[in-house]
């Protein structure tokens, strides 16, 4: 096979290569933009019956967690996200719970653990935010990192256990 041959299937080669991971791989790189829109656009009542939009936490590190009460490895992560916001509260880290959950259930829950970051109540129309946030198959705990200028920047289903968020959160608190 002469040179030029060689140069030209290779280069077909690649190519194809370049239009099959653009294939695959825009619809994710993509979806940052369904999720910024969605972040914008949601609004969903705190504890006390107040609309809080997510906009509301704009400039902050924002993690979200979405969780139910009859939710084991949500209420395992709990204690450690209620420390995760005492001890960055200054940093710039701004947590939220949104409960998938009845709110009567939620609201009971949220006081007998004293839950020291704002908690919104989503009930089911929590589950198509999540799924526009990331999560397809609809799964709890999940977890959301937003930057400070607004962008999804980390995504996690299953719930963190010890250093892990610590880690999760670093790059994010130094900026």
């Amino acid at each position: 096979m002469t040179t030029s041959r060689r140069e030209a299937l290779i280069l077909g080669a690649a190519g194809l290569a370049a239009a099959a991971a653009g294939f695959m791989l825009g619809p994710l790189l993509t979806g940052g933009n369904e999720s910024e829109s969605a972040l914008k656009a949601a609004r969903f009542p705190d504890l006390a019956g107040k609309p809080r939009a997510m906009a509301e936490w704009r400039g902050r590190v924002l993690l979200i967690n979405f969780w139910a009460t009859w939710c084991a490895p949500c209420r395992e992560e709990i204690p450690l996200l209620m420390q995760a916001a005492t001890k960055y509260r200054n940093s710039g880290l701004e947590i939220v719970g949104i409960a998938v959950d009845n709110s009567i259930k939620v609201g009971e829950y949220a006081r007998k653990m004293d839950i020291s970051y704002p908690i919104l109540l989503a009930e089911a129309e929590g589950l198509e935010f999540m799924r526009k946030l990331g999560n397809s198959a609809g799964g709890l705990p999940y977890t959301v990192i937003v930057d400070r200028q607004g962008a999804v920047a980390e995504r996690k289903l299953g719930a963190y256990k010890g250093l892990e968020l610590e880690h999760a959160l670093a790059s994010f608190l130094r900026s």
